[in-house]
């Protein structure tokens, strides 16, 4: 990422906060103008804690297009990104390949029946295979050496590496090869597995008469309090036993202003509840109406809610930045600019916006191919810029020709035109 310093600096005070749990009933609010990478900052910091902390993203005005009450899909949002460590122990068998042994038909049907014998440092066994075992195998193409666990219950085979004893053979040395001991003692063993899930995975699945497939149905529809009453019973109860940890995620919420008074005494109140997750709020929006009310105040936002919040403001990017932002994409996406095409799109990107900017880096870039050029040059920005106009330009034109448009509710005395500014 480029820029941004202070605010990512900010946000790195804020990860430190969440590791050692002591942000407990605040959210973080990260307001600037737009195309200052506020959404950024906030993927950077789900990626931060890591792939098994949950992350939900969601835009202010979804909660509107949904079916469904709007504290109600603020309701699973929360609970999409409150996490449930749960753990079991399970039993395993896991060993080093020493034969495998498979039937085939002499029709060429597939195999439904073979043989796999393991060892550990101490004994050897043979297992019978069934038919799905045997297509494990052969997809993910376990042979003699290979060091596997076999789940019991599910029958389910993970590959973890090949055995130290096979380092030499001339065939196992891949680049990705992975080479690990062989296990001692017994062949069969207990071992603790953890799973994660959401809480709203949870009360999906105990919610509907399908189950579990309710999660492959798409929208899941309203949910009852009672059984969501229940289940933060059973979690609780979990906790206890030492069953299960909550694992607080993030609730990242695009376009707050767009939320109304409802919307905000819900989170209001949702942020006191104990395992809440982190909710991290974005706005572009300066002193403005709270939607649902004709009060003003500072981003759309209640002035009760805003004490919550930790604020980290975002800087309109300077000069060289952008420069510097324009080399990566034109890098990604494999565009050859000249040195004097890049300081043009930096000084539109300076005197406009940066997002303007960017969007003619490839519009350029099929011009410069029609003309068989090798690389964008000054005279293929031009042409863009004259083809496709910015807010300020755009603004301009309607300003001028605002009579020959419909329904225009510009009066004369207001047409004399104010430097547009972005919302």
């Amino acid at each position: 990422m480029v820029g941004q310093n202070s605010a990512r600096r900010a946000a790195g005070v804020i990860l430190s906060m969440i590791q050692e749990e002591k942000i407990a009933g605040r959210a973080v609010l990260i307001a600037g103008q737009p195309g200052t990478g506020k959404t950024a900052i906030a993927m950077g910091m789900a990626k931060a804690l890591g792939d098994d902390t949950p992350f939900t993203m969601l835009a202010g005005s979804e909660i509107f297009s949904l079916e469904m009450s709007k504290t109600e899909a603020l309701t699973q949002a929360f609970r999409r990104s409150i996490g449930v460590r749960i753990r079991e122990e399970a039993e395993i068998i896991e060993g080093e390949v020493v034969e495998i042994e498979i039937e085939r038909p002499a029709n060429g049907q597939a195999a439904t029946f073979g043989k796999m014998t393991l060892k550990t440092t101490e004994m050897e066994t043979m297992y019978d295979l069934g038919q799905k075992m045997i297509e494990t195998i052969q997809k993910e193409q376990i042979q003699a050496g290979d060091i596997i666990t076999i789940d019991k219950s599910s029958g389910k085979i993970s590959l973890l590496g090949r055995s130290f004893a096979r380092s030499r053979d001339y065939d196992a040395m891949g680049p990705q090869t992975r080479f690990v001991q062989c296990p001692e003692g017994e062949l069969q063993k207990r071992k603790e597995v953890v799973h994660t899930v959401n809480l709203h995975e949870i009360d999906v699945i105990n919610s509907r008469q399908q189950g579990f497939l309710a999660l492959f149905a798409g929208d899941t529809g309203e949910i009852k309090h009672e059984v969501r009453e229940q289940i933060d019973a059973k979690v609780a109860e979990w906790r206890e036993e030492g069953k299960a940890d909550i694992v607080p995620g993030v609730l990242f919420i695009d376009e707050v202003h767009m939320l109304d008074i409802e919307c905000f005494s819900f989170l209001n109140r949702a942020l006191e509840a104990d395992s809440a997750p982190i909710v991290i709020m974005a706005t572009n929006r300066g002193i403005t109406n709270i939607r649902g009310t004709d009060y003003k105040s500072p981003h759309g936002i209640p002035l009760d809610l805003l004490d919550r919040m930790l604020i980290i403001s975002t800087q309109p990017y300077t000069q060289k930045e952008i420069r510097k932002i324009i080399d990566i994409r034109a890098e990604e996406e494999d565009v050859e600019m000249t040195e004097e095409a890049k300081e043009l799109l930096t000084k539109i990107g300076t005197e406009s916006t940066l997002r303007y900017a960017i969007h003619l880096i490839t519009c350029s870039n099929l011009v410069a191919m029609k003309r068989k050029a090798q690389e964008v040059d000054v005279q293929d920005i031009r042409k863009v810029y004259s083809l496709f106009v910015d807010v300020k330009r755009s603004a301009q034109f309607l300003m001028e020709y605002q009579q020959e448009f419909m329904f225009s509710e510009v009066h004369e005395e207001d047409a004399e035109m104010p430097q547009a500014k972005e919302s």
